[in-house]
C-alpha cells in the first residue's frame, strides 16, 4: 500500500511532443499527473539495447504494415 500511496501523489510529467523553449519550459511542458490513475502497470528496465534494423534481404519478406496495419 505504501507504493500505492506514493504513487498516487501528483508529479510533473513532461508532454510529449512539444516544441522546446527554455522560457517557459515548465510552465508549458509539464502538468502535473497522478501515475497510480494514468497507467495500469509500471514496468523498470535496468539495462536496454539499441533496436537493430532487419537485414535488407530479411526485410523484402516484411509486408508493408505504416501507418495502418500491424
Amino acid at each position: 500500500m505504501a507504493l500505492r500511496e506514493a504513487l498516487g501523489e501528483p508529479r510533473l510529467e513532461r508532454a510529449i511532443g512539444v516544441i522546446y523553449r527554455p522560457d517557459s519550459e515548465l510552465a508549458g511542458h509539464y502538468f502535473k499527473a497522478v501515475m497510480a490513475e494514468q497507467f495500469d502497470a509500471y514496468i523498470w528496465f535496468e539495462v536496454t539495447d539499441a533496436v537493430a534494423p532487419f537485414a535488407p534481404a530479411i526485410a523484402q519478406d516484411i509486408p508493408e504494415t505504416y501507418p495502418f496495419g500491424l
